[in-house]
C-alpha cells in the first residue's frame, strides 16, 4: 500500500517541530474556473462568487508570504473545482511527503500536478496505492503525536499505510472516528504549541486527543498556526479567535467564505511543510 516514487533516501532524526522552524514551504493552487462544481458531502450547496474566491485566495497566500511561508503554486487544474484545497493531496511528516489516495475518486486526477510540484524540493516522496485511501484533510500533527481521521474519505487500510511511515520516523499514530464533518481538520487543528482545539459534536471520541479546547464555533475549529505566535482564525468564527487571544497568540483573521460554503477551512487552501 506504499510505493516510494522519489529514488531519495529518508534518514530518521529528530522530530521537526512547527515552534523551531526556521524553513516553511506552502504549496497552493489557484482556484479553479467552475469552483461551484465542487463536492458537497455534510452541508447544503450554495451560491458560490467566483471573482471573491479568487480575491479571498490572493489574500490567504498574501497572509502566508507576510509570516514567512515560501509559497509554491502547483500547476493550475482550471477544470478541477476541489483542487484549490491541495492539503488533500499530501502529508508532511520531516523530510517525507506521503502523496494521499483519495477517498473521493473523481479528485485523484488532481495528483500529477502535486507529485511535479514535490519533485521541485527536497522532500522524500511516498505514494499510497490502492485499496488504502488517505486525505491530507484527515491528518492532524500536533507535537509528537499524528491523529488520523477515520473519515468517508480515508478507509483503514489508508490509516495502516500512515502509520507504518509515521512510527518509523517517532510520531505516534492515533485514529480518530468523525461523523458528520468531511475530514478530521474540519473539526480539530492544532495551536503552535501543539494543544488541539476542537468542535466536539462531530467527533466520537474527543477524549483521544487527551487535553483539548473545545472550539466554541464548528468553523473555528479549523485554525492554522503561521507562526510560533500568529494564529490565523476565519473571520466567521469570532468567539473562537477571542478564545485563542485569551491563551496569549496574536490572531489574524481572514474572511474565506467562499471556500467554506465548499466545505473547506483555513488549513485546506495549502500543504505545508516545515
Amino acid at each position: 500500500m506504499l510505493r516510494d516514487v522519489s529514488g531519495r533516501v529518508a534518514h530518521a532524526g529528530e522530530l521537526r517541530r512547527f515552534s523551531e522552524s526556521n524553513s516553511k514551504l506552502a504549496l497552493v493552487r489557484i482556484p479553479a474556473a467552475n469552483p461551484q462544481d465542487a463536492q458537497i458531502t455534510f452541508q447544503e450547496r450554495a451560491e458560490v462568487d467566483r471573482d471573491r474566491a479568487n480575491e479571498q485566495w490572493e489574500s490567504y497566500v498574501a497572509l502566508l508570504d507576510e509570516h514567512g511561508w515560501e509559497t509554491r503554486e502547483v500547476p493550475a487544474a482550471e477544470t478541477m473545482p476541489d483542487s484549490v484545497f491541495t492539503e488533500d493531496q499530501v502529508i508532511v511528516l520531516g523530510e517525507i511527503a506521503i502523496l494521499g489516495r483519495s477517498g473521493a475518486a473523481s479528485r485523484r486526477a488532481e495528483l500529477p500536478g502535486v507529485r511535479a510540484a514535490l519533485a521541485e524540493t527536497e522532500l522524500v516522496t511516498m505514494e499510497i496505492e490502492a485499496p488504502a485511501t488517505l486525505d491530507g484533510g484527515d491528518v492532524l500533527l500536533a507535537g509528537d503525536t499524528v491523529y488520523v481521521g477515520a473519515s468517508a474519505r480515508t478507509n483503514a487500510e489508508g490509516i495502516r499505510a500512515l502509520r507504518e511511515i509515521a512510527l518509523d520516523l517517532g510520531y505516534r499514530v492515533v485514529a480518530v472516528p468523525i461523523k458528520g464533518a468531511l475530514h478530521l481538520k474540519t473539526v480539530a487543528t492544532a495551536l503552535p504549541d501543539g494543544t488541539v482545539i476542537a468542535w466536539t459534536p462531530a467527533l466520537e471520541q474527543p477524549s483521544l486527543f487527551g487535553g483539548y479546547i473545545e472550539a466554541p464555533e464548528l468553523l473555528g475549529a479549523s485554525v492554522l498556526p503561521l507562526d510560533s505566535e500568529t494564529v490565523l482564525v476565519s473571520a466567521a468564527a469570532p468567539a473562537t479567535a477571542k478564545l485563542v487571544k485569551r491563551l496569549g497568540y496574536n490572531v489574524v483573521s481572514l474572511d474565506i467564505s467562499e471556500f467554506e460554503k465548499l466545505e473547506g477551512g483555513v488549513t485546506c487552501l495549502s500543504a505545508r511543510a516545515y
